[in-house]
């Protein structure tokens, strides 16, 4: 999606500035990804319903009643995308916004899955359909950061520079309209078209606006909610709830207009909130607690590669020490142990196993395929045993044929 080395993404373009990669200096197209027909199959055989589908023209979202209809008997959900109706406000200069397609469109939901792998932030994707020479939105920024893949057509791009720098999730663009249109008004930093095989990325805050060129145009947009030193902060706050004095309540009686009769208050949850983080400073264990914290809400937000529930389990039917799996991609585990039990703490639940299996549960959790008689510690008979416990569990899944096995001896 780049035209330069990770490194340099990294160092000079990263949350800084925008970085326009042409297609001759990319590895590949997009065409695997998305395309007009892609468009067409889910508009019109995929029942895909609001709100993953709307429409606007001229920055203004058209009513879903105008683009929907009932799927008819067997399928009566009535906000499902009626394919004439989308024709008509297509036709009509209204762009149509497919969302989420990182849940619905096969290639996309591995390729997002690959690059929340790649990147370490939560990541969606957005089609964006405009009509020749029709603006879908108005000049606006976002609240995350932006890979735009030109797919079909010719689209320019006008950017300008922030008026408000790294903006949080709840700081979004219409809560600072007049600076944001007083800033497009403005000789724009970068005024460029991307043809297909284009790609550009803008960090979040950056005002940007785009207008379809000549002909139908197909974008995707990959947002990516990059975490960030508040989300760090917001982490230390839920450790600093567990602080007793902080959980006081303030005097009946206190005027809180007053902020004078307040102020004593503040200098006092200061004073313990300074103190508290002085403990925290000193404690490695502590500070590493607020590092898995932020883990877990990684893991929250983000979604391991799907299971293939039929696939498995007649793969488990078949299952000996031959058999080769692997760790399921995007699965956050904690793996913690007792005298005689180790734990795997995901999201949702924790797996509890036998002690004996842990050298066997850490070599499965580097992420290598490995064969079920290869696990170290373990008999084959119990090898087998564990493997079938954790492909049930949704742990493991069946690695792709011709994958090679991994073998660790000690």
């Amino acid at each position: 999606m780049i035209s330069v080395d990770e490194r340099a993404f990294v160092d000079d373009y990263w949350g800084r500035k925008p970085l326009l990669s042409r297609a001759r200096d990319l590895p590949g197209s997009f065409e695997d990804l998305m395309s007009s027909a892609s468009v067409d199959e889910l508009v019109s055989h995929r029942g895909v319903r609001t709100p993953f589908a709307r429409m606007a023209k001229d920055g203004s979202l058209l009513d879903k009643s105008e683009f929907t209809s009932s799927g008819g008997f067997g399928a009566e959900m009535a906000d499902q995308l009626d394919s004439a109706a989308v024709l008509s406000a297509f036709a009509g200069g209204h762009t149509l916004v497919l969302q989420g397609l990182h849940r619905l469109w096969p290639p996309l939901i591995d390729f997002v899955r690959d690059l929340v792998d790649d990147i370490g932030h939560p990541a969606q994707v957005n089609a964006y359909i405009t009509p020749a020479s029709s603006t879908g939105f108005a000049p606006h920024y976002d609240v995350h950061d932006v890979f735009v893949l030109q797919i079909g057509g010719a689209k320019r791009w006008v950017l300008h520079p922030p008026v408000h720098t790294h903006p949080l999730s709840n700081q979004p663009w219409s809560d600072r309209r007049d600076a944001v249109e007083n800033r497009a008004r403005e000789l724009p930093l970068v005024d460029t078209v991307l043809e297909p095989g284009d790609a550009l990325y803008l960090p979040r805050g950056w005002i940007h606006s785009a207008e379809a060129l000549g002909e139908t145009t197909i974008h995707l947009t990959i947002g990516v909610a990059s975490f960030n030193h508040y989300d760090v902060a917001n982490q230390l706050f839920g450790v600093l709830q567990d602080d007793p004095q902080l959980r006081e309540p303030l005097p009946a009686g206190l005027d809180l207009t007053d902020s004078d009769a307040v102020l004593p208050y503040v200098d006092h949850v200061l004073d313990d909130i300074a103190a508290t983080l002085d403990d925290i400073r000193a404690s490695p264990e502590a500070r590493r607690q607020i590092a898995r914290r932020l883990g877990r809400r990684l893991a929250d937000i983000t979604r391991p590669e799907p299971v293939s529930p039929l696939r498995t389990i007649s793969f488990m039917t078949s299952l000996d020490s031959h058999s080769t799996v692997v760790w399921r991609q995007g699965l956050i585990a904690r793996i913690s142990s007792d005298e005689s039990r180790v734990h795997l703490d995901f999201r949702s639940k924790t797996v509890s196993l036998p002690i004996e299996a842990l050298d066997a549960v850490t070599q499965l959790h580097s992420g290598k395929p490995c064969r079920t008689g290869d696990l170290v510690g373990l008999d084959q008979n119990s090898a087998v045993v564990l493997v079938r416990r954790l492909l049930r569990e949704g742990v493991l899944v069946p690695s792709p044929t011709g994958a090679a096995s991994s073998t660790v001896s000690e």
